[in-house]
């Protein structure tokens, strides 16, 4: 019986993480924004509307980090601040219409970085890798209060 080497996991994992970013990065740099940004416009659009801390939480960084995020994507017309409802102190970050046209972009771009990742698998080798990474991450995230980061292929299919 053949055993996987299972002490590769951990960095095959991270080498496939650094490499999806890394492409993404470099394809979406036709828009001006860093792999950062494209996170946190991908999470405004989905969220439609929310606070910093939210956002925060989504992207796993701190609220400072994500404030100067979206100092820069407000001067450049991805985002705006819009006062809560019902409490003032609370400002809403929320999609712009430059953001919500190149969010179909975004997710062109991830779909084409999911099937060259893809390419030479199966598909019933990809389910299996996807729901197996599932699995681990559910696995993983089972004490953390957070919502783990989706991956590229939710984005490719939402």
């Amino acid at each position: 019986m053949k055993t996987t080497n299972i002490d590769q996991f951990g960095f095959l994992v991270h080498d496939v993480a650094r490499l999806l970013r890394k492409k993404f990065e470099k394809r979406g740099q036709e828009h001006g924004l860093s792999s950062a940004q494209w996170r946190l416009l991908v999470k405004v659009v989905r969220e439609e509307k929310a606070t910093q801390a939210r956002l925060a939480e989504l992207m796993e960084i701190e609220p400072i980090s994500v404030s100067r995020l979206i100092d820069r994507m407000e001067q450049g017309g991805w985002v705006k601040r819009c006062s809560h409802e019902t409490d003032r102190r609370v400002k809403l970050v929320v999609p712009t219409d430059q953001s919500l046209a190149a969010y179909s972009d975004i997710k062109a771009v991830a779909v084409d970085i999911y099937n060259e990742a893809m390419t030479g698998l199966e598909e019933d080798q990809k389910q299996a890798l996807v729901s197996a990474l599932a699995i681990v991450v559910a696995n993983l995230s089972s004490d953390e209060t957070t919502t783990a980061s989706p991956a590229l292929e939710d984005l490719a299919q939402s």
